[in-house]
């Protein structure tokens, strides 16, 4: 039977059989207690529980069978104050707190079974509809895209800027286009404007595939910038002010 609401998010880990999922390391035992720490007292058992969520249970735009319980969890608990806390960053990490993070992480997850990636997938002889698990986050896309869309006026520009940027590939579920409409002045004016040039980048793009103007907006100044990193936008390896030249330093 169709999710029709999040579960919450204990129910999610007590509930789930996690030993018989596998993440990218084998049978994903060990999820329950990395998702709890990401809402842990300490930074740095959160900052190490983020990169588990990063590196075991979504890695590299590969969705495995523990992705999905995951995304339930992760989307379940952006409500929760515990969420506006911070982590570790590097020098390659994007801003934000612990929610800005999970939104990103839940952009990932949704940029992994768009149309697009289907496309990728079917040239290359692996179509979603022959993976379980891509097919049941193509599935959940609409309980995640509402769980996103609650932060897109948020306070924190971190945060509005990563459920923005989230909706965009969930709004690919055909339940969700419609609002499409609604987000175009929001990737125009939020995404298109941001300090990261990932995000308007993503901005431009969006709006090209929505068949919207995107005319006026401003991408990355260094055509060969984007080409000496492995990264991708959504992951916690991406900084806004970056000395490794991911951002951008003011006109002089």
């Amino acid at each position: 039977m169709a999710l029709t609401a999040l579960p919450a998010p204990q129910e999610t880990l007590t509930q789930t059989n996690w030993a018989e999922l596998d993440h990218a390391l084998g049978p994903a035992t060990n999820a329950p207690e990395m998702l709890a720490d990401l809402l842990d007292t300490s930074q740095a058992v959160r900052t190490r529980a983020l990169h588990d969520v990063y590196g075991l249970l979504h890695h590299q735009n590969t969705i495995y069978p523990a992705t999905v319980p995951t995304a339930l969890y992760v989307a379940a608990i952006l409500p929760d104050p515990r969420t506006t806390r911070s982590v570790d960053k590097d020098s390659q990490a994007f801003p934000g707190n612990i929610r800005a993070e999970l939104l990103a992480w839940i952009d990932s997850v949704g940029t992994a079974v768009t149309d697009e990636a289907d496309a990728t997938g079917r040239r290359i002889g692996f179509p979603l509809d022959e993976d379980p698990p891509s097919v049941a986050v193509r599935a959940i896309r609409p309980l995640l895209f509402s769980a996103a869309l609650d932060y897109i006026d948020d306070t924190d520009r971190h945060v509005r800027e990563a459920a923005i940027a989230a909706c965009i590939p969930l709004a690919d579920h055909p339940r969700l286009r419609r609002h499409r409409a609604d987000l175009v002045p929001l990737v125009r004016q939020v995404l298109g404007s941001s300090q990261l040039w990932q995000h308007r980048e993503r901005a431009i793009d969006a709006l090209d595939a929505w068949g919207e103007d995107s005319s006026g907006l401003e991408g990355q100044r260094n055509p060969f910038l984007f080409c000496d990193t492995d990264l991708a936008p959504g992951s916690f390896a991406w900084r806004a002010d970056s000395i490794e030249g991911f951002s951008e330093e003011p006109p002089f």
